[in-house]
């Protein structure tokens, strides 16, 4: 059986690495935090030292943000087999993906940059997309792996092309969610309820998977965070600084990304991304 090492075990990582385990591929994890050892065996991940899981063929990192993917390379690239694959799934900036990349092959290792579109329920159902770009081969050894996690695998280049792909989709996320507040605000100002307006945008063209998938929690009020603000702030951010370095005009990216200033402003930012439809209520004098 081939086993594959893992470290990053969050919301995120820990349904990937557990749906890798499921599927018959071993997932040795290296677990920092004593505490969540129990819970990680529990799915059928082992966990082992950081040496035997940075020594495994395959490596995946699922990671916060570029602060932590630094740290941990910095220990993390010396480790690696030479002639292996570091598959990085974190969502973090291309520049600081092109920098642990020039280190990674240095070392002598593939560097497939690997970033998922969904959360974590999608990631228990095995239904994230995952977007790749790196060498093709390493790309083809590590396909039917990712294929445990996601719906799709796609393959978009050799260079920092997954990372723009994947600010690009969480650009559109953030903006459709400024949109819904705006729109249910506009149609509860016309004596629309709630309820009914979510219903008939669920019902519409406009009814994307994103969108259905909030209706249910919209509707209960329900904010707890599969993806939360903060996350989505963090990405705009990543998103305004890829797009200023790449001259592309992001108006729409700037303007939610006060948005969701507005809700940490709250003490809301915590809460899931989707709760940003309250700022537009509130400018409506919306309760």
């Amino acid at each position: 059986m081939m086993n594959v090492g893992w470290i990053g075990t969050g919301k995120l990582g820990l349904p990937m690495a557990a749906r890798i385990a499921a599927s018959g591929t071993g997932v040795r994890a290296y677990v920092r935090s004593p505490g969540r050892v129990e819970a990680i065996r529990a799915r059928q991940v082992v966990c082992v030292t950081f040496d035997e899981m940075a020594t495994q063929n395959i490596v995946f990192s699922s990671l916060p943000d570029d602060a932590a993917l630094r740290q941990v390379a910095e220990e993390l690239i010396p480790a690696l087999r030479p002639g292996g694959v570091l598959v990085e799934t974190s969502t973090v900036s291309p520049s600081v993906s092109a920098e642990i990349g020039k280190e990674v092959v240095g070392h002598g290792t593939a560097y497939l940059r690997a970033p998922v579109s969904g959360n974590p329920i999608a990631a228990e159902a095995g239904k994230l997309t995952a977007m790749a770009s790196g060498p093709k081969v390493a790309f083809d050894v590590v396909r039917p792996v990712m294929a445990s996690y996601s719906q799709a695998q796609l393959w978009l280049g050799e260079g920092e092309q997954a990372r723009y792909a994947k600010l690009a989709v969480n650009l559109m996320l953030a903006v459709s969610a400024g949109m819904l507040g705006e729109a249910l605000a506009l149609a509860r100002r016309g004596n629309v309820a709630a309820a009914d307006i979510l219903d008939v945008i669920a019902a519409s063209a406009l009814g994307s998977p994103m969108v259905v998938g909030k209706v249910g929690f919209l509707k209960a009020a329900d904010y707890n965070p599969t993806f939360s603000g903060r996350q989505m702030a963090k990405d705009l951010d990543l998103i305004l600084s890829a797009a200023n370095a790449t001259g592309v005009a992001t108006p729409l990216a700037a303007f939610m990304r006060t948005e969701f200033a507005a809700l940490c402003a709250r003490g809301e930012i915590d809460q899931d991304f989707i709760a940003v439809v309250k700022v537009a209520e509130r400018l409506a004098g919306l309760g």
